[in-house]
């Protein structure tokens, strides 16, 4: 019995040693995990990479008009930490499989909710969240190695890129931004009363980048400034004059912040308001 149970051990053993002992080899798609803060909101891309290697990739090895991973392995997905907005409809926050059926002069794009297929197998349309139309365009260049990277952004958006061999195919991913800035200044800034010159001098700086209520942001700039002016509060205080039409007194802050910033060493901060007292004379 002690000889039965010390074989079995060896075996046990023996398996252990040869699992653990696999070889490691490069892999043919590898992996690729690329995250991207769009606005206010986290965008995550998991995906694998296949290469050309010598192969027509549309058209051959990946038929037009059939569903594609769009990558290799298992399927691309897609993570938003909130609400999204694409070909003009709301994506709920969540994640999201990445599918396509490429096409010589369009592409459909495809985000299912299914995201625990591999690959295309077991694609179902019931699983459809959205399908929208994207066109490709011809690259100069080729590119070996499938690549989806983040381009043309802005506070509030941008081209999600697919790029393989010859052909590139974006489309737009918008994000909710105002709604909560425009909260956030209500809880920390309107309804707190606060008298924290970093929160004062950030809702001034919103309300004036977007065209708000001018005067509101000239009476949280004066706060601002009022205790401990910076070359930086200063600049905005003298823009928000100037968008007021008080171009004498943003002439005299833009002197003071330009003063303040030589002091400091922000050569940058001198020259922005050497050009904003330009402008105003």
């Amino acid at each position: 019995m002690k000889q039965k149970i010390a074989f079995t051990l060896a075996f046990l053993l023996c398996s252990l040693i040869s699992f653990a002992q696999q070889i490691q080899m490069p892999q043919a798609s590898p992996s690729a995990k690329i995250a991207q803060k769009v606005g206010l909101t986290d965008i995550t891309v998991d995906y694998s990479r296949p290469s050309t290697k010598d192969r027509k990739i549309f058209g051959e090895l990946v038929p037009y008009g059939q569903v594609w991973r769009t990558g290799a392995n298992g399927a691309t997905t897609l993570s938003f930490s909130s609400d999204v907005l694409i070909d003009g409809k709301t994506i709920p926050a969540g994640q999201y499989a990445l599918y396509s059926i490429p096409g010589k002069s369009e592409w459909t794009m495809i985000l299912s909710k299914n995201i625990k297929l591999w690959g295309a197998i077991g694609y179902d349309q019931s699983d459809d969240v959205l399908r929208f139309k994207a066109k490709p365009t011809k690259l100069k260049k080729k590119n070996e190695t499938f690549e989806i990277s983040f381009a043309n952004m802005t506070d509030t958006g941008s081209d999600l890129s697919l790029e393989w061999e010859k052909t590139r195919v974006d489309f737009r991913i918008e994000t909710e931004v105002d709604p909560l800035v425009m909260s956030q200044i209500k809880e920390y800034v309107i309804d707190s009363h606060t008298k924290d010159p970093s929160l004062l001098y950030s809702a001034a700086s919103y309300y004036y980048t977007n065209s708000k209520d001018i005067n509101q942001a000239y009476n949280w700039i004066n706060e601002c400034v009022e205790d401990d002016p910076k070359y930086w509060t200063m600049h905005m205080k003298a823009k928000i004059e100037a968008a007021l039409g008080k171009k004498n007194d943003a002439v005299e802050t833009a002197e003071k912040a330009m003063n303040l910033a030589d002091e400091a060493g922000n050569q940058d901060y001198v020259g922005l308001n050497e050009r904003l007292i330009k402008s105003l004379k």
